[in-house]
């Protein structure tokens, strides 16, 4: 494992560990939750932060709450790049689900521009699309106990076929 690689995984883990406290009361603490694993992958590729985004963050909060009646994992198909994530339970935080999606890295292949092993790896680029500024996420917890949604958008988008993220 590379020194990035080891960086990261702790980066990850901390933040997993501080995510899981009843802290997370505010705002910021939100946005740093979905920030902080996303921009450790791309400081791992000595790439610019990503910069949290208000419209953005609207745009994720109102898709959120379209899927708050039924927690299905569906697109928007808006105008932005898009992750989108699922977990039953209540208890799932953004990091869990940003984590999540950096932890796609292990399937990406850079030399062939693909998923290894049959695998999802498309969060994982998005995140490290090179041209992509900025981000607004959100989540919601799905009626009738069906679980937690969430989901971040990026402008501008990424994952064009064809084109490698970085």
């Amino acid at each position: 494992m590379s020194p990035p690689s080891i960086i990261l995984n702790l980066l990850v883990f901390l933040l997993i560990v501080s995510a899981t406290s009843s802290d997370a009361k505010n705002l910021n603490s939100v946005i740093s939750q979905f920030l902080a694993p996303q921009n450790a992958a791309r400081s791992a590729l000595r790439m610019r932060p990503l910069v949290w985004d208000a419209k953005l963050a609207r745009y994720a909060q109102w898709y959120a709450n379209q899927r708050r009646w039924d927690c299905a994992l569906k697109h928007s198909n808006g105008d932005y790049g898009e992750n989108i994530f699922w977990g039953s339970g209540n208890k799932w935080s953004p990091v869990q689900a940003a984590a999540a999606w950096v932890g796609e890295k292990k399937w990406y292949n850079y030399w062939s521009n693909s998923c290894g092993g049959g695998e999802e790896c498309g969060h994982y680029t998005q995140i490290v699309w090179r041209q992509t500024r900025r981000v607004g996420c959100a989540r919601v917890n799905c009626f009738g106990g069906r679980g937690v949604f969430m989901t971040c958008n990026y402008d501008p988008p990424g994952n064009y076929i064809g084109e490698k993220p970085y």
